[in-house]
């Protein structure tokens, strides 16, 4: 949902890089990673991220301390997926195979840097690649494998 960039502030505020859908999709969380914090105030920051207040963090040192903190809510906790929406959670691991059903290797990551979701691969040996999910080079997937266009591999 999001990640701890650092403290804001004195009085133990944390700046957040959002993921997904944003602030809105933060406000409705009542606890996040595990009841471990408890949000009392979420505002944006006015450049796309947000700035939080957590129950549980007093003080500049302790906000700091959580610095590269990814905020997690259980999977029954997020909405339900519209037709053709995913979660990028359920992308990773999954094996990766090309069109005509050869074993490339494993998706590790999902990434979006404004024009589309971009999956990264790690090939069974070799570099790790990545590609845009896109229907041309990720002509399918599902629960157990993502179709990858072999035109579409470096």
């Amino acid at each position: 949902m999001a990640a701890i960039t650092g403290a804001h502030g004195v009085a133990g505020e944390v700046r957040l890089k959002l993921f997904g859908d944003g602030i809105g999709a933060l406000k409705g969380a009542r606890s996040f990673n595990d009841g471990a914090l408890t949000p009392t105030a979420i505002r944006p920051d006015n450049k796309g991220g947000a700035i939080a207040r957590f129950a549980e963090i007093a003080d500049r040192t302790a906000a700091e301390a959580l610095r590269g903190t990814v905020l997690t809510v259980p999977r029954e906790a997020l909405p339900p997926l519209e037709e053709g929406e995913f979660y990028h959670a359920d992308l990773i691991g999954l094996p990766v195979v090309t069109d005509d059903g050869e074993a490339i290797g494993t998706t590790t990551n999902i990434m979006n840097y404004g024009a589309t979701d971009i999956v990264e691969i790690a090939p069974e040996t070799g570099a790790p690649f990545m590609v845009p999910l896109i229907p041309d080079a990720v002509p399918d997937w599902d629960s157990e494998r993502l179709v990858l266009a072999r035109a579409f591999l470096p």
